[in-house]
């Protein structure tokens, strides 16, 4: 056994025991944290402005701090943007992550020096749990490769702004450094083309034993290395046993990666997110993730089901239940308060708190990573529409078609015209442009050749009335969604085509 493996069991054993201290006491846990937060930030004009002095227990602050999203908490970031300090958590962040936003264009989402090294430790958490579990080191001594974005970083208000994956970038730590690819100089190129062929070069000949990343773009650094060797992946990489992921559901894509890999090999999901890391895979016998408790965040939780109300329930941990979908609410020591992330969870264990990832609040897309919302769709259709005079439509709803028949993945608009376009591929190419213009995610994903522009299905008139009629749902208040994050809509809409 190498140096490296060996430390690796014995960091794993200790990490381990470490994890079930607190997992094990899960309610005092989350205590000690909100104790924390409270304590912390009471001076910063967040803290000031909710009475976070008097607050003692999680009844009142529930009292005190209302329920936001990103366009509730920006006046507080502007603020720091423009050069305050301990506005939402004591001094300045050290970072802002860069998202998409909704209606405010980019979202700034601050991490502060006492948030990032949570980022870092789950990580790793994660991997050694892996060691744990399966007694398998023997991958540390192998390559690497974590397919991310761009480490460069750019500055607002004298602050460091990236993506999360680019700022992770800058804290590997030194002993992984030798061990892990792409190089630093690949991994700052924007155009995914070029660098997607970059890495396979710098791949192709090396033992890569651990490879990470949005399954889409792993998917065509799969295909890529076939293309180029004529060899399938654990062919190539005999020692490759585990990918990690995180970001998108995994099951459209599991049966083709045992196709590109050639065995059947472990993953590892992650819940990753800007504003802090909230679950790993602690096992590959267990369903869900472990839900981070000792990390700097207290949970909330409301009832999606209620999420509408006009007062919707707001809950501890010590109060969630089995298989109820949850909206989950971020309190953390970045600054973000009752902060609503927009993701829709539930519990699959109890003991431990695992959860896994249920969707959104909303509708949307991300079978790709690109987040698209109703918003976004809806304005590039209108937009479109509003170029000509003489197109109109009754209904549409958009899928994504994962497993393409016609090359790279795509989105599938299903439209039913009451006056369709003269050049169909002219109004699919003016949507497929605004849709690059309100997301900047779908935008890289199209320029980066990961996805291929919208394909459009023409709906027979009064399609998708028959199709609400066929599930019950005609009528009332009932509407089809804008857009879904499945095949169930679109696989049913077939039969309403018009070929």
């Amino acid at each position: 056994m190498r140096i490296k493996s060996f430390i690796a069991k014995q960091l794993a054993r200790l990490t381990y025991h470490k994890v079930q201290k607190w997992a094990k006491n899960p309610i005092e846990t989350q205590q000690k944290v909100f104790d924390f937060l409270m304590q912390t930030a009471k001076e910063t004009q967040f803290g000031k402005d909710h009475h976070f002095e008097s607050i003692t227990d999680y009844e009142t602050f529930k009292k005190n701090v209302p329920i936001r999203d990103y366009e509730g908490l920006k006046p507080y970031v502007d603020q720091i943007i423009s050069g305050a300090s301990d506005v939402l958590w004591k001094g300045k962040p050290i970072y802002f992550a860069k998202t998409s936003g909704t209606t405010s264009g980019a979202k700034y989402i601050p991490i502060s020096k006492t948030s990032m090294p949570h980022h870092i430790e789950a990580a790793k958490q994660a991997l050694l749990l892996y060691i744990y579990e399966t007694g398998d080191a023997s991958w540390v001594d192998g390559k690497m490769i974590f397919l991310q974005g761009s480490p460069v970083l750019e500055q607002v208000g004298g602050i460091q702004l990236g993506r999360l994956s680019g700022i992770v970038a800058h804290y590997v730590p030194n002993y992984l450094q030798k061990n892990r690819l792409p190089s630093w100089e690949t991994n700052c190129i924007e155009d995914w083309e070029t660098k997607v062929d970059k890495i396979v070069s710098e791949t192709i000949t090396e033992d890569m034993t651990v490879i990470s990343g949005i399954p889409s773009w792993v998917q065509m650094y799969f295909e890529r290395l076939i293309a180029k060797s004529g060899k399938s992946i654990s062919t190539l990489f005999p020692n490759f046993n585990f990918f990690i992921y995180g970001g998108v559901n995994f099951s459209p894509y599991k049966q083709k990666f045992e196709q590109l890999i050639g065995k059947k090999i472990d993953y590892v999901e992650l819940y990753p997110a800007s504003e802090g890391f909230i679950a790993y895979q602690d096992s590959q016998d267990a369903e869900g993730m472990l839900l981070l408790l000792n990390s700097g965040i207290f949970y909330e939780f409301m009832p999606a089901a209620t999420y509408f109300d006009e007062n919707p329930e707001r809950l501890s941990l010590k109060d969630v239940q089995l298989g109820v979908n949850y909206v989950i609410i971020l309190n953390t020591d970045a600054g973000l308060w009752a902060y609503n992330i927009g993701d829709t969870v539930q519990f699959t264990s109890l003991k431990p708190y695992r959860i896994k990832v249920t969707g959104r609040i909303k509708h949307f897309i991300s079978a790709f990573g690109e987040h698209v919302i109703g918003k976004e769709v809806d304005e590039a259709i209108e937009k479109a529409i509003s170029k000509s005079t003489d197109i109109r439509i009754s209904e549409f709803t958009v899928a994504p078609q994962v497993n393409s028949s016609e090359g790279l993945p795509y989105h599938e608009w299903f439209i039913e015209f009451e006056n369709e376009p003269k050049d169909m591929e002219v109004f699919a190419r003016l949507i497929d442009t605004e849709m690059q213009a309100q997301n900047v995610y779908y935008k890289d994903l199209i320029e980066g050749s990961i996805l291929q522009p919208l394909h459009i299905r023409k709906v027979q008139k009064g399609g998708f009335n028959k199709y609400m009629k066929s599930i019950g749902k005609l009528g009332g208040q009932n509407k089809i969604p804008r857009l879904s994050d499945n095949r169930k809509i679109a696989d049913a809409l077939q039969l309403f085509l018009i070929d």
